[in-house]
């Protein structure tokens, strides 16, 4: 079998910034993903000036093409709010691989069956064994369904489902648009063009809010895409969609289990006002690594909860606002 220390379940942003500083730490550490890089990843890809600086990344030193907002087109029923951002749109696939070479990590290709411990060690598929094992390969990670699903059971009302896809295409409009409340999605749309030609176009709702309104995301993108084609954002194209879950942030309360670490979305740390991940992946990365480094208690207390916490206020009152003139009008 082969040993390591530290063993990384998931070479994403979490799991690649988690080698990353155990490496800088002089811990000895290894990755295992099921898929090799680079990937296809289906993101949104927007990263914030806390990302960069949390990665220690100099703008004019990434090798890929990046896209920088300084606002986001914020559409409510018929009305439109230009927030003012500082946002850079990045193609997953490119910067994953970047992140993952970065670190300079030892990387194997492997898809994580079974976890069993014996003694002080974790042994992994009888084929790898380590003291410490981090479990950063998203919603589905083996580690949260081995040994957290009972201690930490996920909320079903926070479990969000989404279909997406990123293609290239010669688009017109470069501003980055997001559409809330349309057709009564519990959730939102987007349209974010991207480098090179690339545009990416989503659609993301609460599962149980969307059952409740005997909907599914299905349908909500049919119309989101009428809608493109009659803004003539996009046309003449035929899509080809993708669908994935994740879960907002709850209390997170359970993320340590003697010498188990969870982190990004297998912890379940998605914002609470965008569902933004990589943020509280590379952040929930560094402090797994520092805990341990140091071997003091893991928390994720530190962690953002909201991407945008100082226009939370104003797109809730804007949000109700518009309700209540609706309401008026009904």
């Amino acid at each position: 079998m082969i040993y390591s220390k530290v063993i990384i379940v998931g070479g994403g942003p979490a799991g690649s910034t988690c080698g990353w500083k155990l490496r800088q730490n002089g811990i000895e550490c290894l990755i295992l993903d099921k898929q090799e890089f680079p990937r296809t990843k289906l993101c949104a890809g927007w990263i914030t000036p806390r990302v960069i600086n949390d990665l220690m990344i100099n703008i004019n030193d990434y090798p890929h093409s990046l896209v920088k907002f300084n606002k986001f087109h914020v559409h409510i029923y018929s009305k439109e709010l230009k927030i003012k951002v500082h946002q850079y749109a990045i193609r997953r696939h490119e910067f994953d691989y970047w992140l993952l070479k970065r670190c300079g990590v030892e990387v194997h290709t492997h898809e994580v069956n079974d976890i069993k411990k014996e003694g002080d060690y974790y042994i992994i598929d009888d084929q790898y064994y380590c003291k410490y094992l981090v479990g950063a390969s998203g919603t589905h990670c083996p580690l949260y369904r081995t040994f957290f699903k009972h201690i930490n059971p996920r909320a079903k009302d926070l479990l969000v489902v989404t279909l997406e896809e990123e293609f290239p295409y010669d688009y017109h409009d470069e501003n980055c648009h997001l559409w809330f409340l349309q057709n009564k999605l519990p959730g939102y749309s987007w349209y974010v063009p991207k480098s090179n030609g690339y545009l990416n176009i989503g659609i993301g709702g609460f599962s149980e809010k969307l059952k409740a309104n005997n909907d599914n995301i299905k349908n909500q993108w049919q119309f989101f895409v009428k809608e493109l084609k009659r803004l003539s954002l996009v046309k003449n194209y035929n899509f080809n969609a993708r669908g994935y879950i994740y879960y907002i942030r709850n209390s997170v309360d359970v993320v340590q289990n003697d010498s188990l670490f969870l982190i990004g979305d297998a912890a379940g740390l998605a914002t609470k006002d965008m569902g933004e991940g990589i943020g509280p992946a590379v952040k929930s990365g560094i402090l797994a690594a520092d805990a341990i480094t140091s071997g003091k208690p893991f928390s994720l207390s530190s962690v953002k909860k909201y991407s945008f916490p100082r226009y939370q206020t104003v797109i809730k009152l804007f949000v109700t606002y518009l309700i209540n003139q609706r309401t008026k009008i009904e």
